[in-house]
């Protein structure tokens, strides 16, 4: 484990490709650094209770009412106000938190889907075949990269836009959080860092 100070009201971003390790990553993360666990899915359901439906039907009602982006999307942006130091885990955070230290998590997506497959927790992606669950990864994240791009101008395929951009493909949890303690660290005290792991 890094011994690092890490500033009590820091954001770390992390986003990145499915099965990338993005909430085993930030569970360790808030347990190094005692910071609050903020997630897209977890807001997203939060509001789909207010709302009185489930995600999928909140999903849907999302496509022609922007009011429900709208909310979710301010939720992050209000967190650059706050004092505390947070652990956000979403597709746009980065975007909507520009003084955030910004994580990228990438992952070969043959291991991807293997690490998706043998989740048990994965109910809502479930697929019959490794080759099944590669095309359909694939997919979703053609589709989500064209919808942000198009609805905010944020290209997640640009790399230049994150601090850092760690390869988890043989990479524990354990390894990767080091690596972004040790990065945020550097970021901190004005030191050079390795953006490429």
């Amino acid at each position: 484990m890094t011994n690092t100070t890490i500033p009590v009201s820091a954001k770390i971003t992390i986003t990145g490709d499915l099965g990338s390790g993005k909430s085993a990553v930030s569970k360790i993360l808030c347990e190094r650094s005692g910071f609050e666990y903020v997630s897209t899915g977890r807001i997203q359901r939060q509001l789909a209770q207010e709302l009185g439906l489930d995600t999928l039907e909140m999903n849907r009602r999302a496509d022609t009412d922007p009011s429900i982006d709208e909310r979710i999307d301010g939720i992050f942006a209000d967190l650059g106000k706050d004092p505390k130091g947070y652990i956000v885990d979403s597709r746009m955070a980065w975007f909507f938190l520009p003084a955030s230290f910004k994580v990228y998590l990438q992952a070969d997506v043959a291991v991807a889907a293997e690490r998706i497959l043998n989740d048990p927790n994965r109910k809502s992606e479930e697929y019959e075949t490794k080759e099944e669950a590669i095309e359909k990864i694939l997919a979703r994240k053609r589709s989500e990269n064209a919808r942000f791009l198009a609805k905010y101008g944020a290209d997640g395929t640009n790399m230049d836009n994150f601090d850092l951009v760690v390869d988890t493909t043989n990479k524990t949890p354990e390894q990767v959080a080091d690596i972004i303690l040790s990065g945020l660290a550097s970021k901190t005290k004005g030191r050079s860092f390795t953006r490429f792991h």
